[in-house]
């Protein structure tokens, strides 16, 4: 017997949709004991079944022959299974075919539902099983359309959503613009694989980084940590385990040529390569680059809190625009980082004047007195000292201040002598 067109349509479905056509046949055959239940009853015992050559239906309904009928649609008496079959007794199981007057049309029909209905299901769990372990990825798609503020992007077998969460602010998207993204994870859902994809992620700059930087890609280099404020700025803690290896300069590249095609990926975002210190003063100093950082303090280290200090010009550039740099530190180290500007050391006297430490520590000389004695040329206790009274008046110092610090500075000579 040759196979029947109902069969072959079968098979030429599951070679295009790669279903088995067991499968498929077990799929329609289930759905036609669903369709008969409501001429033979929910409960009922029906077996459908499809022959694989020709392609005929069949199905049966089985009860078991009793004494007393507790349940119609599993049972019948020994009186109501002999109209049925001569010879049937109590304990028998009665199979009779299903009472289906127009039994090759709800076949046809269910068939037809249920192909529908289950090669979409077949297809979207195949697609989940496909992208399920794609997460982490990078892929590339298109632009299909917008939902609101999320864009849908077609990854060519199924979708991906990109919430707009995941994107970088200062992007723009047109219709048909291509996307480069990580799918961040796999959802089942109704429609099929719920693909959501990332480009605000730290795993987007990770992934993109171990593209771009050979070494990173064989575990010469390795990322430590990535923090970013996506689109604007990224922290990145590098360390190399080849002690004849830069991390940092294999990040970078040949003028830079690495790290600059990564941040034109991101937007421009721009990078802070960081290398690995084991200590947590230089870790913390580090994280805050490109501020150079004075000394770091750990004022309480159960809490995890440091106090930074900076010059007063790195001050600004430590905490960044809105508090950014340090925000970004304090997430990328996981303490809370009291930035403040390094006191400005008192200069003495003798420094700001250019006079010796000898003139400033006489009674007498204050801040005026200093200044005029300089101007003078006299810059030590020494030359005081022999100066005379007339050529301090020319320098605008009074006759009785004259002849007071004259005298302290012969005193303080004869004693050092």
């Amino acid at each position: 017997m040759s196979k029947s067109e109902l069969m072959t349509a079968l098979e030429q479905i599951a070679r295009e949709k790669n279903i088995p056509v067991d499968e498929i046949l077990s799929m329609i055959e289930g759905a036609v004991v669903s369709s008969l239940r409501k001429h033979v009853g929910k409960n009922a015992d029906i077996r459908a079944q499809i022959d694989r050559e020709s392609g005929v239906f069949s199905a049966v309904v089985a009860k078991k022959v009793v004494d007393t009928v507790v349940d119609p649609e599993l049972e019948l008496t020994e009186a109501d299974a002999q109209k049925i079959k001569k010879g049937a007794k109590v304990g028998d199981e009665l199979i009779y075919p299903a009472p289906a007057a127009d039994f090759a049309r709800i076949a046809a029909q269910t068939a037809k539902q249920v192909l529908t209905q289950r090669v979409r299901e077949v297809e979207r769990d195949k697609l989940y099983e496909e992208f399920k372990p794609k997460e982490g990825e990078v892929v590339s798609g298109s632009v299909h359309r917008f939902v609101e503020r999320s864009i849908i992007v077609d990854l060519g077998k199924t979708e991906g959503v990109l919430p707009p969460r995941e994107q970088i602010r200062r992007e723009r998207y047109n219709i048909g613009g291509n996307v480069r993204a990580v799918i961040l994870r796999v959802d089942k859902s109704q429609r099929g694989p719920a693909v959501v994809l990332s480009r605000a992620a730290d795993l987007f700059l990770q992934r993109l980084m171990e593209m771009e930087v050979p070494e990173i890609a064989d575990r010469t280099v390795e990322i430590v940590r990535i923090v970013r404020d996506p689109g604007f700025r990224a922290k990145v803690i590098v360390k190399s385990n080849d002690p004849r290896v830069d991390a940092i300069g294999s990040c970078v590249g040949l003028r830079g040529s690495r790290i600059r095609s990564i941040m034109n990926e991101v937007a421009g975002e721009r990078i802070d390569l960081i290398a690995f210190a084991e200590g947590v003063e230089e870790s913390l100093a580090a994280a805050l680059a490109p501020a150079k950082v004075s000394s770091v303090q750990v004022m309480d280290p159960e809490n995890r809190i440091a106090e930074v200090l900076v010059a007063e010009e790195q001050l600004a550039l430590a905490i960044g625009k809105d508090g950014q740099n340090v925000r970004l530190a304090q997430k990328l180290t996981g303490w809370t980082l009291e930035v403040k500007a390094e006191p400005a050391k008192p200069a003495s006297k003798a420094a700001s004047s250019g006079a010796d430490e000898s003139l400033t520590t006489l009674e007498g000389v204050g801040p005026k007195t200093l200044e005029a004695l300089v101007k003078a040329g006299i810059t030590d206790a020494a030359k005081l000292a022999a100066a005379e009274p007339e050529a301090l008046k020319e320098a605008g110092i009074g006759e009785k201040t004259a002849a007071k610090i004259i005298a302290a500075a012969k005193t303080a000579s004869e004693a050092k002598a």
